[in-house]
């Protein structure tokens, strides 16, 4: 009787062990998460609807405003001096995207403006972002309605020619999560699960 309670205490204690172990690493996997949303500002450019021409247009404004977002970029800067620049430079991004709409034929509106917005687990070419609330340059062309497209305007890993450099803006740790995603699965789906409700809580 002795030797079968001293096997369950065993028992009981391994599994608070294992608990633990596996709580701490997605603790740290979530810190990591929350710093890479907290370095990163995100493109957001949302097509007047789903259909194909107005998904080509999306494509062309996309195009532009990556050309302006590049051009404000410079070697060193800080995530905080990034959104600075956009935000002193929103109403030339803005002017471009309606050059842009109209040089096209289209008279929709277009409203560019750095707010919140939530992103689920997103993969790139060589790159995967967590779940959760970004801060993100959003560009809406006309009703907005239809599919849209995101990526980075900070560090500007959209970028083919400036990805090897903007990887170097991230901590080790970051750069690990984000770039060897697969050994992470479970991991980016939990986030995606917590932050999604946190999301829809308005947490």
């Amino acid at each position: 009787m002795k030797q079968g309670r001293g096997t369950r205490i065993f028992a009981a204690v391994c599994i608070g062990f294992l608990c633990a172990l596996t709580f701490s690493a997605f603790t740290d996997f979530d810190r990591t998460c929350r710093e890479v949303r907290r370095d990163v500002i995100r493109l957001h450019v949302l097509a007047n609807s789903d259909g194909e021409e107005d998904q080509a247009l999306k494509l062309k404004v996309r195009d532009r405003v990556l050309e302006q977002v590049d051009a404000l970029y410079e070697e060193g800067q800080s995530r905080e001096e990034m959104e600075q620049a956009l935000d002193r430079n929103r109403e030339l991004l803005q002017k471009t995207a309606e050059e842009t709409v109209r040089e096209a034929g289209y008279a929709y509106p277009v409203s560019v403006e750095l707010t919140d917005c939530y992103f689920s687990t997103r993969d790139y070419e060589q790159f995967t972002l967590p779940a959760g609330t970004y801060r993100a340059l959003r560009v809406v062309i006309g009703a907005g309605e239809g599919k849209n497209w995101w990526c980075v305007a900070f560090p500007p890993l959209c970028l083919p020619a400036g990805q090897e450099e903007a990887l170097s803006a991230f901590s080790p740790a970051e750069a690990e999560i984000i770039t060897h995603p697969e050994k992470y699965q479970v991991k980016f789906a939990a986030v995606e699960f917590f932050e999604n409700v946190k999301a829809q809580l308005g947490l």
